[in-house]
């Protein structure tokens, strides 16, 4: 005869009575919620006003001109979306030293703001602010003539762009470069000219120098013309400065933080949003784990729609409130509850 075990499980750990249906088991994830409020499309846009222009490293994205970019939108925005940020490309106007055009009149974020606003006026809408698609070097700031950054110098001309971005309507201005001390120095310029309560900075807080970058810098030809960005972007092994740079930000005044790209340092997101619950936490899933996914998916290796919203509700679990990535339009669609995955 078989004895009876005597072991008997404590109430306390019985695990399956939390999770038998599909309401009891989103009543466990309530913390990766997923809703359009929880994602930002990021946008190319390029001089000529009726182009699109097909990126072939990152499949399924254009950039757009103006008013091509009105037609993309528009189904966009009627499923929800919330925000957008816009990178402006250049072909045509001249690129230098100082990066002039990054603001000029001609520049194509500076003359779409005002048309945005106008067809989309509860859409909003974040600038990224750097040197790198306007300057003839490829680099985030201004350089002395040994190649070398001078912040001083980076700082002022930022903050202008920065400053013209939300005189032209921005909503968000989010500098990418990684100057020391650039979130100071908006703020300090919006203050000013009395856009300080008008327009919100959200800072690249964590920006690493990393591999995932490869097909933004064809999107948005920035390409550096020599050397590389590890000497103003955190290095990848370091934890500890990414915490500094959070502290800096914060001190600094910026209203939302940042960790790009995420998939390799969830752990960095994690450590911020934990020191800074306070703040509304940004990840970029950057060009490159979205064409890793892509080609994953394309491959067979798993599903794209159910792998992608695998990954997201991760994002979420770790500390993301906002999630700025390429696949939006998809996400939106995927959020609709006539969809099934």
């Amino acid at each position: 005869m078989t004895q009876k075990s005597e072991f008997r499980v404590e109430k306390r750990h019985i695990l399956h009575s939390s999770i038998f249906n599909q309401t009891l088991r989103d009543w466990q994830g309530l913390q990766c919620e997923l809703s359009a409020k929880n994602f930002m499309y990021p946008v190319f846009i390029v001089e000529d006003d009726n182009a699109v222009q097909p990126i072939n490293s990152m499949p399924g994205i254009s950039r757009f001109g103006i008013n091509k970019l009105k037609n993309h939108l528009e189904p966009l925005v009627s499923k929800g979306l919330r925000s957008v940020l816009l990178f402006g490309v250049i072909d045509n106007l001249p690129k230098d030293d100082c990066a002039l055009n990054a603001d000029s009149p001609n520049n194509p974020v500076i003359k779409s703001l005002p048309k945005l606003k106008t067809w989309f006026p509860n859409l909003t809408i974040a600038c990224d602010v750097c040197l790198c698609p306007y300057s003839s070097h490829g680099h985030c700031g201004i350089l002395f003539s040994d190649g070398t950054l001078n912040n001083e110098a980076s700082l002022e001309r930022i903050s202008d762009v920065a400053l013209s971005y939300g005189k032209a309507g921005a909503d968000i201005v989010a500098p990418s470069d990684m100057m020391d001390g650039r979130i100071g120095a908006i703020k300090e310029k919006l203050i000013q000219h009395k856009l300080g309560n008008k327009v919100a900075v959200l800072s690249y807080t964590a920006k690493f120098a990393s591999n995932f970058y490869g097909p933004f810098r064809d999107a948005a030809k920035s390409k550096p013309a020599f050397g590389d960005r590890r000497c103003y972007q955190l290095p990848p092994t370091s934890a500890n400065l990414a915490i500094r740079a959070a502290e800096r930000d914060v001190f600094e005044g910026a209203d939302m933080l940042m960790v790009k790209p995420v998939m390799a340092y969830m752990d960095i997101l994690k450590t911020i949003k934990d020191k800074y619950p306070q703040y509304p936490m940004f990840v970029y899933q950057v060009s490159g784990e979205y064409a890793m996914i892509c080609k994953a998916a394309q491959e067979g290796t798993f599903n794209l729609e159910s792998g992608l919203m695998e990954i997201l509700m991760s994002l979420r679990r770790a500390g993301a409130d906002v999630i700025i990535t390429y696949f939006t339009p998809l996400i939106l669609d995927l959020l609709n509850p006539k969809h099934k995955l």
